[in-house]
């Protein structure tokens, strides 16, 4: 009898922009003081946008390739590609399948999941109760992308400061002799879904990203600790047996505010927002792959991922480093 095999991340990649804007980029252009309240409240220092000819499937197909090389694997290995992203090249068809093309990936399936900043952890979880229910699910790309730079409404200061462009990806093989993803929670709180979000049509008839005062600074702090106990009450853990947290990077003090909260050391979250702003759904992903390349991530690791985005869309994930 054939042994049951499990998902599990055998290859990582991350990409962002060349383009390095600093700080005082928005010092300059608004002439006023953005970079320290963008260093002490928010962690950032810099962020990356997209050249003019690149696209949101650009990101993810570079992403990609070097979650491919480092599990050794060629495009035409993929069965499947699910691609998170609410910034996509177009609003049909999928920027997955985009993606499928420029990687030459001919073999595969490919769709996009929209869950806002919470895309990658989504859709992570979607792949990986794909593979446990379909045998021929062998090897999938899971991608998210945010080419967010596209879609600023830049009279407004506070928006335009916070984020950056980037794609994280990771590819999952049924290689674990046991499960790798431990568990996992989707939720919505959709009285939030017009708090913020991608909405209006700007000059060039395109949407434009958009806060509204109804979603308060304080939701993130407040409701990341509820997932995070639910998480780990299933595996009879506690939060101080987590060895990483990973969460959606907008705003340092939610993550901190959610770790005093579970009385864990703040060393314990790993953070690129200094160096890439926020980069929305491929945060998480990409926070994944500066922390592997860091040498953080051990074997036997507890790891959780905690991602919210516009909807609000929220979405947990306890996993095993291998």
């Amino acid at each position: 009898m054939n042994k049951k095999l499990y998902p599990q991340i055998t290859g990582l990649g991350s990409y962002a922009p060349e383009r390095v804007v600093d700080n005082k980029y928005f010092d300059d252009f608004y002439k006023k003081d953005m970079d320290s309240f963008l260093r002490s409240r928010r962690n950032i220092f810099q962020r990356r946008f997209l050249a003019e000819d690149q696209r949101t499937s650009d990101m993810a197909v570079a992403a990609g390739q070097k979650a491919l090389d480092m599990a050794g694997l060629k495009a035409s290995d993929l069965n499947l590609i699910v691609m998170a992203t609410d910034t996509p090249d177009y609003t049909s068809p999928p920027t997955a399948c985009v993606v499928q093309h420029k990687l030459g990936a001919t073999q595969c399936a490919a769709f996009d999941v929209n869950a806002a900043c919470a895309g990658f952890v989504t859709a992570l979880d979607m792949a990986n109760k794909m593979m446990l229910g379909d045998p021929q699910l062998e090897r999938v790309l899971v991608v998210a992308a945010y080419g967010i730079s596209r879609h600023f409404n830049w009279e407004d200061y506070k928006i335009t400061s916070l984020f950056g462009d980037g794609a994280g990806a990771v590819i999952l093989e049924r290689t674990a002799e046991t499960p790798s993803f431990l568990t996992s929670q989707l939720t919505c709180q959709g009285q939030y879904h017009d708090a913020l979000g991608i909405y209006e049509k700007g000059g060039s008839d395109r949407p434009l990203l958009k806060f509204t005062d109804r979603f308060r600074a304080e939701f993130n702090g407040e409701n990341w600790p509820i997932l995070i106990k639910t998480l780990l009450q299933r595996l009879d853990r506690l939060p101080q047996d987590v060895a990483t947290y990973f969460f959606t990077q907008i705003n340092i003090d939610s993550i901190h505010q959610t770790l005093d909260h579970l009385e864990v050391d703040r060393q314990k979250s790993h953070h690129i927002m200094d160096r890439y702003g926020y980069t929305g759904g491929a945060c998480i992903g990409m926070s994944l792959v500066d922390a592997h390349e860091q040498g953080k991530l051990k074997p036997g690791d507890l790891l959780l991922l905690v991602a919210s985005g516009a909807g609000v869309a929220m979405a947990g994930m306890a996993l095993e480093w291998r």
